[in-house]
């Protein structure tokens, strides 16, 4: 018998209704396996993440050679992801993703090799950076749709929020070791290093069970992603996740100009905290998650989010002390995941199965796009107004962009998981067919 009084239990009660839902964890082997090979991957990402720009540097020592980097990536990106979203759902997801996986680890081999000649070449650099956006564009549709078919229908929420445990944390951890590798060990190690870490990621994913496309799955064709198209089109709900991501990121992501706020700032030795800081607000919720399990209006969530990642990047660029700044940029953060996390259970939740594969190249496109027009769009306003006055522009202009879009679409805050037709034929549809146990 517990002789406690009651009031002793509330701090225990509510600090267990803070931290990570942990049932996905516990009820599916799969997802265990493809968590881990999630942090082995991300760890190796970021090796080359900062290895590839430092390798060109130093070749050319070229402000632009370095920035065409982004150029070689975003129409590859584009163009696969959308193909790999119609693949995801014609095959067995797995195998794509360990297929992709594999040719990941092969082109860092060549990134490798190409590192170790005694005079390395720049055009492969280029030719691999193109090639590994084209594979990842092709794996990350079947690796988001992976989980809707590991994981417990009413677990998706809990699933996102333990993966974006890994990515936050990586995020923080990963280009500070990296950079201390490829400053110590030279990018040679770094590759290497990757490749290695593919080759454990490998090993994990293969213990899997097979993902079989659903029956009757259509073959890839473009009529089917031109599909998938007309279905997002069709769910105002849906679209509305997609524009706002997009809103937000165009006009509220200054990373491009931290080094020019570092020098208004007269804070040389705060940049890496400054492009850490948005990561370290995103593992801090995803770190007390617990509550984003009992949300149902994820439509009011991805919205009020995204509100509050403009303001809070607003402040940033009104703020003249760095402190507050880095502050702010840890709320952006926060606020980013919590609007993630608001999207990725509405996507899961609520996407026929049929249709994952091309709806996540959809998904791709948005948070893939938004950011890379965003550093473009603080860059130009930077020119014209200062660079201070383009970041709280910015944020100014993501919310007031926000709410417009939310007014225009009334569905999207409306959406609740517990009423929504389309969340309750995929849970029937689920449990018409469930998971296997452990």
């Amino acid at each position: 018998m517990n002789d406690e009084p009651p009031h002793t239990n509330r701090p225990r009660a509510l600090l267990r209704g803070l931290l990570p839902d942990l049932a996905p964890w516990r009820s599916s082997r799969d997802f265990r396996l493809l968590w881990s090979a999630g942090c082995v991957t991300t760890f190796g990402s970021f090796l080359t993440y900062i290895a590839v720009p430092l390798q060109i540097k130093e070749m050319t020592g070229s402000y632009l050679a370095v920035g065409l980097v982004g150029a070689v990536e975003l129409i590859p990106l584009i163009v696969f992801g959308l193909w790999g979203g119609a693949l995801a759902d014609a095959l067995d997801r797995r195998k794509l993703v360990l297929a992709a996986e594999a040719g990941l680890g092969l082109l860092s081999g060549l990134l490798l090799l190409n590192a170790l000649l005694p005079t390395p070449l720049l055009w492969p650099v280029y030719l691999v950076v193109g090639l590994v956006a084209a594979l990842d564009g092709l794996q990350r549709p079947a690796l988001d749709t992976l989980t809707p078919r590991i994981v417990a229908h009413d677990q998706m929420t809990a699933a996102y929020a333990l993966t974006s445990l890994y990515r936050s944390a990586g995020s923080i951890l990963g280009p500070a070791l990296a950079g201390l590798i490829v400053a110590f060990a030279g990018v040679q190690t770094a590759y290497a290093l990757d490749v290695l870490t593919f080759a454990v990621s490998l090993l994990l994913l293969a213990r899997m069970r097979a993902v079989p496309p659903p029956t009757g799955a259509a073959k890839p064709s473009l009529a089917g992603i031109a599909a998938g198209l007309r279905y997002a089109r069709g769910r105002p709900e849906l679209l509305g996740t997609y524009v706002v991501d997009i809103c937000a990121m165009l006009f509220a992501f200054p990373n491009a100009v931290f080094p020019f706020l570092a020098d208004e700032l007269e804070a040389h030795w705060a940049l890496g905290l400054m492009y850490g800081a948005s990561a370290v607000g995103s593992l801090l919720v995803s770190a007390t998650s617990g509550w984003a399990s009992k949300v149902h209006r994820h439509g009011r969530m991805v919205v009020v989010a995204a509100i509050g990642w403009g303001a809070a990047m607003a402040g940033a660029g009104l703020a003249g002390n760095i402190w507050l700044v880095l502050l702010l940029l840890a709320v952006a953060g926060g606020a980013d995941n919590v609007s993630g996390l608001g999207r990725a259970t509405m996507w899961n939740q609520s996407i026929p199965d049929e249709l994952r594969g091309r709806l996540a190249g959809v998904e791709l496109l948005s948070y893939s796009v938004g950011p890379q027009l965003g550093q473009v769009r603080v860059g130009a306003m930077a020119g014209a107004i200062g660079v201070r006055g383009s970041i709280w522009a910015g944020g100014l202009a993501c919310v007031v962009g926000v709410v417009a879009l939310a007014a225009a679409l009334p569905k999207l805050l409306a959406y609740d998981a517990r009423t929504d037709p389309h969340v309750a034929a995929v849970k029937a549809e689920r449990e018409k067919h469930p998971l296997p146990v452990g």
